[in-house]
């Protein structure tokens, strides 16, 4: 798939129940429509340009296999990663007007994107395709997501299925994600696969297992 279709996608599905999502559509209930969007967008495209620039400088620097095998492993956390979903801080429910709302959008996404699971994603693909049609792909890809999310929920009063849209993002990055694996690593000795399963099951737990002693 040509990379600009390919992280466009990849960053939609990202965005879908993420925590920067829920942010989008809290900014939303207090502002314009238009303005929220607008300061996505250039938040978004501030953030990514670092984000595609790491993955593409990395990229370079490792065997297209390894990147493929690494890809892939970071592609199926992701999955765990949409399948637990994300939830909003107390302090980042609140409507604040101390500036302008365009300024307090672009900000409040900017930092809510720092280490996201979109930004993530973005350096993954990055790592193995071209820079431009990375950035560009993947800030369209995020602003649809967000923009639909900020229609439907206007419309529908929130009431999303919100379940089933994470478990289906969550089978495509599992299902892209095993692909790619095997695409990279099906040379690969025996203990690196037993390797990048144990880290896995590791990172299935981390997502699951706290979310089970969380309180309610």
């Amino acid at each position: 798939m040509d990379a600009f279709w390919l992280s466009l996608v990849m960053i939609f599905l990202a965005e879908l129940g993420d925590k920067t999502q829920l942010v989008a559509l809290t900014l939303a209930t207090c502002y314009n429509t238009k303005t929220v969007l607008w300061g996505i967008f250039w938040s978004t495209l501030a953030v990514h340009v670092f984000s595609a620039g790491i993955g593409w400088f990395i990229g370079d620097r490792l065997p297209a296999d390894w990147i493929a095998f690494i890809a892939g492993i970071a592609f199926v956390v992701f999955g765990f990663w949409t399948l637990r979903g994300d939830h909003l801080d107390d302090g980042e429910e609140s409507c604040r007007r101390t500036i302008h709302p365009f300024w307090l959008v672009f900000t409040t996404f900017f930092m809510a994107e720092l280490g996201d699971k979109t930004m993530l994603s973005t350096i993954t693909l990055a790592a193995g395709n071209s820079f431009l049609p990375v950035w560009i792909g993947s800030t369209i890809g995020m602003v649809l997501s967000d923009g639909l999310a900020i229609v439907a929920g206007k419309m529908l009063g929130k009431r999303l299925p919100e379940k089933a849209i994470q478990n289906g993002a969550a089978l495509v990055f599992f299902v892209f994600g095993a692909f790619s694996m095997y695409q990279g690593g099906a040379a690969f000795p025996l203990h690196i696969w037993g390797a990048a399963i144990v880290s896995l099951l590791v990172a299935g737990w981390f997502f699951f297992g706290k979310k089970e002693g969380k309180n309610p």
